[in-house]
């Protein structure tokens, strides 16, 4: 009995010696090299190469590229700001240190589906702070303006919305369910009137759906998602002041007597966030930490366990996180030779953030070639062995 006593002392004291001890940027975020940090500098090079090289080949001009990714969609429009994109750029961090650095790692770029990943994490704050009892409730009972009736739409929970597995039927801000990414067979009529599945069964990635989880947010909220982000998120973190998360112009909802702008999960149709590279690595950060920001507790462990967790309709997506697992019915890992363990956001164009919490590793990428982000992944992976 002593000794079980000892241990769990000495495990006590072990994890708290090591919270003291992880690094945390203030203004001034120190760069270490790879030699302090036992990294192997040949590989570490090669990989800050290889992402200035292979650059996304998608437009520099968003609405172009949109124009192009969307064109099969009926009436596709854009309703929220875009902006033209800079060049390949991000960062390494190893043990919170900035180990690799290439392109203007503060220039704010457009990010997509990245934003999705802090959409989540809004969601997790509404939890943590139990304005959402559980994610297993229905939405209809925290959102009852007449978006969740009917048959299909009320059984519909918070977890369905944040693993995209619910679908949603209807219209929101103009832009409609089935007009999103549609199936290459079949009609508009098609389209319209197919059978819906059972939610929680089929994942589907869709952006309408994805924005009424923000929409969803702001009713239980009744506060603008981004000032809640900066105030609970990003100024506790250090995170500058030049990221921006609109929506639509029609996105706008009453709130309490105020006009409020439900956000965008994404750049689909313009908006989301817009945010640098270096404020990116902070949000990874924090999320390595397990949502600790020094001495703050700023987001649940929990949550943050439970937002890369696989969902049952899809064994690689969470909330809104990607995970490096093995993906039923088709060829395995989506980076082959790295660990099962790396989970990470994305977004259209090579925008990334990658947590490895093994070899305690953030990575951001910006404009990398979506079919090489694999191999840049191994390069860096390499990088451990010295």
């Amino acid at each position: 009995m002593k000794n079980i006593i000892l241990l769990l002392l000495f495990s006590v004291c072990f994890s708290l010696v090591k919270a003291q001890t992880n690094y945390y940027p203030d203004a001034n975020w120190q760069v270490k090299s790879a030699a302090e940090m036992k990294l192997n500098k040949a590989f570490l090079d090669s990989a800050v190469t290889f992402a200035l090289t292979n650059e996304n080949k998608m437009e520099r001009d968003l609405r172009i590229a949109n124009l192009k990714a969307y064109a099969r969609e009926p009436e596709y429009k854009m309703l929220g700001p875009m902006k033209e994109r800079g060049g390949p750029a991000g960062l390494i961090l190893k043990n919170g240190y900035i180990v690799a650095q290439w392109g203007d790692i503060h220039r704010v770029d457009m990010t997509f589906s990245v934003t999705k990943s802090f959409l989540s994490t809004m969601a997790g704050l509404a939890i943590d702070e139990k304005l959402i009892r559980s994610v297993n409730d229905s939405v209809k009972n925290y959102v009852w303006d007449g978006t969740f009736e009917g048959n299909h739409n009320k059984k519909i929970t918070w977890d369905h919305l944040l693993n995209q597995s619910s679908d949603w039927s209807g219209t929101l801000f103009g832009l409609h369910d089935w007009a999103d990414r549609p199936p290459r067979e079949g009609s508009i009529d098609d389209w319209k009137n197919r059978k819906l599945n059972e939610p929680g069964t089929v994942y589907e990635y869709n952006d309408v759906r994805v924005n009424l989880l923000a929409y969803s947010l702001l009713q239980v909220w009744r506060k603008p998602l981004p000032a809640l982000l900066k105030e609970k998120i990003m100024d506790p973190i250090g995170a500058s002041t030049t990221w921006r998360w609109y929506g639509y112009e029609n996105s706008f909802s009453n709130v309490d007597g105020i006009m409020m702008q439900s956000v965008s999960g994404g750049g689909h149709s313009g908006g989301g966030i817009f945010i640098s590279a270096i404020d990116q690595a902070r949000f990874g950060l924090l999320f390595l930490r397990k949502g600790k920001w020094k001495n703050q507790q700023l987001l649940s462990e929990k949550w943050v366990h439970m937002a890369h967790q696989p969902s049952a309709a899809q064994s690689n997506y969470g909330y809104m996180w990607w995970l490096n697992t093995d993906r039923a019915g088709n060829s395995g890992k989506e980076w082959k030779e790295v660990s099962s363990d790396l989970y990470f956001a994305a977004g259209f164009g090579g925008n990334f953030i990658v947590i490895d919490e093994a070899n305690d590793l953030v990575v951001v990428t910006r404009w990398m070639d979506n079919g090489s982000m694999g191999e840049f992944m191994n390069l860096v992976n390499q990088a451990q062995t010295k």
